[in-house]
């Protein structure tokens, strides 16, 4: 039996990552930006919550802060799934029995 977490446990990668790794090592989203070889719009995006994590960036916080690329990445789609389960509603398929 699949454990069913509540939403909001499913939090954005991108403010988890501001408060709980960027701010504390005194970062700037500039500096930032710079350690991980991005741009300051890529990181801005992310850490405010406007774009999703990528795998690449996944592995670029790895690497710079010894954070698993993996576990940020089952952030992202806990995230995207509650998003999307809010609005389930509104998607619309056909039926397909097995």
């Amino acid at each position: 039996m699949a454990i069913k977490l509540h939403s909001s446990f499913a939090v954005h990668p991108g403010g988890w990552l501001r408060a709980e790794v960027i701010d504390p090592h005194g970062l700037s989203i500039t500096d930032a930006a710079a350690k991980l070889h991005v741009t300051r719009q890529a990181m801005s995006n992310l850490l405010g919550g406007r774009a999703g994590l990528s795998a690449e960036m996944a592995i670029r916080f790895e690497k710079a802060f010894g954070l698993s690329a993996d576990t940020l990445m089952r952030m992202q789609a806990a995230h995207d799934l509650v998003e999307v389960r809010a609005r389930a509603g509104e998607i619309v398929v056909e039926r397909v029995a097995a």
